[in-house]
């Protein structure tokens, strides 16, 4: 019996009982009464963000509950409500290609930020290429420039300079060095370029060569917003596209949650942060 239970992957108990009373046994569903008024609200932030799993939506869920009064729910009630009603995302079982040992992340914001380019692709054959900056702490995406004649060295340095201000004000150098990550781009290894972000204070690095997973933060950045925003949007042109580029990076920014940041979008974590150093 032991044998057969190992080779089916089932209960030895259980297959006994059967083979004695000659009953299988269903298990109930298991449910809560209150899950009734919760599965609407599940389903209504799964509409919005289909590509959410459950526990960017149970970030997402606490804060409606929150603010309506309701007491907030553990992640494990979501995934069941979410499984039982086939709200799941699909599992993902690929191993990553490349493998990465080193630390990205920094433990306080303004240490180190990362940039990298991308490209959005328009149903009319328009292209649209994005640069961006990111805080490897706190996740948000500080500032971002488009074109549709790709990146140069003159964007990358707008970048940095817009980017901070959108930290520090207007001030013609850092008030102490910040990490500027890269990867070995033209426009960003450009001499040019790289005279001007240490005049401006930055800390110049950029990614061994074909090591561009070293520049991971800026890599999976790119990942969830084509995901979460490009793949959802409307394409149709260039324009219509740098259209939607505010309100998209407005909503990963204020709205987003991260694993990383506990479950809290990157201006959220940035004023709980404020919160904790006062």
């Amino acid at each position: 019996m032991r044998a057969l239970a190992r080779v089916m992957e089932v209960s030895r108990s259980n297959l006994i009982e059967q083979v004695n009373t000659g009953i299988v046994k269903s298990r109930k569903r298991y449910t809560i009464k209150d899950d009734i008024w919760l599965l609407p609200m599940i389903q209504d932030v799964t509409a919005k963000r289909p590509t959410y799993g459950y526990r960017r939506v149970s970030a997402l869920l606490n804060l409606e509950l929150v603010n309506v009064g309701k007491n907030r729910v553990n992640h494990k009630r979501v995934y069941r409500i979410m499984k039982q009603n086939r709200l799941l995302l699909k599992r993902h079982t690929g191993k990553p290609s490349r493998t990465h040992d080193g630390q990205v992340i920094t433990l306080r914001s303004n240490t180190r930020w990362c940039s990298d380019s991308f490209v959005i692709q328009c149903w009319n054959g328009d292209r649209v290429h994005v640069v961006f900056s990111l805080d490897t702490c706190d996740r948000e995406a500080m500032r971002y420039l488009a074109s549709t004649v790709g990146v140069d060295g003159s964007m990358v340095r707008d970048l940095m300079v817009e980017s901070v201000e959108s930290r520090f004000g207007t001030v013609m150098k850092l008030p102490s060095p910040v990490q500027w990550l890269s990867d070995n781009g033209p426009c960003y290894i450009a001499r040019e370029t790289v005279a001007f972000g240490r005049n401006l204070g930055f800390e110049i690095c950029t990614t061994p060569s074909y090591s561009p997973e070293s520049n991971g933060m800026a890599e999976a950045f790119v990942k969830t917003f084509k995901r979460d925003y490009v793949w959802f949007g409307n394409l149709a042109d260039a324009k219509t596209v740098m259209n939607q580029l505010p309100g998209w990076f407005e909503d990963y920014n204020e709205w987003a949650p991260h694993k990383g940041l506990k479950m809290l979008s990157p201006r959220q974590f940035i004023k709980q942060q404020a919160l904790v150093a006062q």
